[in-house]
């Protein structure tokens, strides 16, 4: 797995919350929890006086979009849930 710099990761997640307008501006979204890459149409639930999407798969508030600028791939998803989550 490619290692990306831990200054991307904590700037990444900072798009992860208060972000539905960078969502709605994004061809891909991603979960760095459950890993589920998905459309922005998919997300259904938002918490934050709907401003934080929730995963349209696993339900947790784990959620960047492209338009943040970040990769949106499995790769890139597995580094931040690595750090935040300590998955291995």
């Amino acid at each position: 797995m490619k290692n990306f710099d831990l200054s991307d990761l904590v700037k990444a997640h900072k798009t992860s919350s208060t972000h539905r307008k960078l969502l709605s501006e994004s061809t891909k979204c991603g979960c760095f929890y459950c890993l589920s890459i998905f459309d922005y149409e998919q997300i259904n639930e938002w918490i934050d006086f709907d401003d934080t999407a929730l995963c349209p798969t696993c339900g947790i508030d784990s959620v960047i979009g492209g338009a943040s600028g970040f990769p949106i791939t499995q790769e890139f998803l597995k580094a931040m849930q690595q750090y935040y989550f300590q998955f291995n």
